[in-house]
């Protein structure tokens, strides 16, 4: 579980960072993602005037079929992002990567001075001190990434109210340095096509002796939409993906008799998501394609019930 150039010593190359923000976009509505980039556009500004950051990109990677910004809008994104973060905009030529390999080929675009990586989704509405604080944390060596804090529906694992540690982190706002992004190979999209790619990558980031810190000082507003209950309300994709996505992890981390049960589970299952993603798991077993079993001894990787840690309170 060693062997990074990163295990002993900070990551910080120097003072005042070069970053790359990045957001992959599916038909997201314009008026949504220009809140994002005033708000982005203002963390900057304060933290550039803090000396934390020099200068900063947002590079968009548009999966939609049809481009969803054209010029006019593009040029309203540029506005409201000013001085920083200047934004640059890729569409994908309607070929919709999903967001492990989105977010791969935005970062294979990166200037060669990028320090840091802030990967948020794009109804994402960051805090004005939000890089001053997820960038504090790499200060201390052994830190491989840290997360900010979502609202109005705060994620529920645990983690160390002292030191900020936790299992795992998700991309929806997460900093990561660059070399060490580069060193794992990014996202594993050929496993994971929406959801669980974070995860992945936070497990494979642990392997290496590195630490994940949850950062709840660090706040921003995620979109998601609740019923009447309070509950998420997540969309067909949303649930499919998501449940395939259970299945690769288990595979991959080594969960033999959790992923039995839950595909007979999904199989029986009168839901017809759940049937999907069984049949898109069973079709990759027997076409070979099924990602490696590791971490046998579940040194990174735990699972409890259905989560990927405890929870401190239901969701």
């Amino acid at each position: 579980m060693s062997g990074s150039k990163f295990d002993r010593r900070s990551v910080f190359g120097r003072d005042r960072v070069v970053l790359q923000i990045q957001t992959v976009l599916f038909n997201n509505d314009f008026e949504s993602l220009e809140r994002a980039v005033k708000a982005l556009s203002r963390a900057c500004e304060l933290a550039i005037g803090a000396g934390v950051i020099s200068k900063a990109i947002l590079r968009l990677g548009d999966c939609s079929p049809f481009q969803s910004l054209d010029d006019a809008k593009l040029q309203r994104l540029q506005v409201a992002g000013r001085s920083a973060p200047v934004v640059v905009y890729h569409w994908f030529d309607g070929a919709n990567l999903g967001s492990a390999r989105g977010h791969n080929e935005l970062a294979s675009r990166a200037d060669g001075d990028t320090d840091f990586l802030w990967i948020q989704n794009p109804d994402v509405i960051v805090s004005p001190r939000l890089f001053e604080q997820v960038l504090a944390p790499f200060h201390q060596p052994g830190v491989g990434q840290v997360e900010a804090k979502q609202l109005p529906v705060e994620h529920p694992k645990e983690y160390d109210p002292v030191t900020g540690e936790t299992e795992w982190t998700t991309t929806a706002c997460v900093m990561t340095p660059f070399a060490l992004f580069r060193e794992l190979d990014g996202f594993d999209a050929d496993t994971f096509f929406l959801y669980c790619d974070d995860v992945d990558l936070a497990f494979r980031i642990r392997e290496l002796g590195l630490r994940l810190i949850f950062q709840p000082a660090a706040s921003c507003f995620h979109d998601k939409r609740l019923g009447e209950s309070g509950e998420w309300q997540p969309s067909t994709a949303e649930l499919i993906y998501s449940a395939e996505a259970a299945l690769m992890m288990a595979q991959k981390w080594s969960y033999p008799k959790y992923l039995e049960q839950t595909l007979k589970m999904f199989e029986g299952s009168g839901e017809s998501h759940l049937q999907r993603a069984a049949g898109i798991f069973q079709a990759r077993r027997s076409a070979g394609t099924l990602p490696k079993p590791r971490d046998p001894n579940h040194e990174v990787a735990r699972f409890d019930g259905h989560f990927y840690t405890k929870h401190r309170f239901p969701l």
